[in-house]
């Protein structure tokens, strides 16, 4: 990865940026998970895209992928120590999209949209 950004919070965009990476984190930061159970609490989102996303994360520190030895094999994903460290700033966008929720419901009673 490129980290010779514009300005500081181009390198959080480019490790957690996207349309899947955030929800991707939220749920790992609740439970470790296998890829399906991953899929099964986004089902939005394709088996091709999961792999992926959790590929760059994992390259970039923020998950972890553990692959025991077993028939089948077993894969769990984790977040990282590193990864935890942006529970606050998870949480954060959380109470804003809750507040955002909240104005887009008070407007539409305002307006009548």
């Amino acid at each position: 990865m490129n980290l010779k950004p514009y300005c500081p919070v181009d390198i959080p965009l480019k490790i957690i940026g996207g349309k899947w990476k955030m929800l991707i984190l939220w749920h790992l930061g609740i439970a470790t998970k296998r890829f399906n159970e991953i899929k099964k609490a986004i089902p939005e989102i394709t088996e091709k895209m999961l792999t992926k996303q959790l590929r760059e994360m994992e390259r970039d520190g923020v998950v972890h992928r553990k692959v025991y030895a077993e028939v089948p094999p077993r894969v769990e994903y984790k977040v990282t120590e590193l990864g935890k460290n942006l529970e606050p700033v998870i949480d954060a966008l959380c109470c804003w999209g809750k507040e955002y929720e909240t104005y887009l419901v008070r407007d539409n009673q305002v307006t009548g949209r």
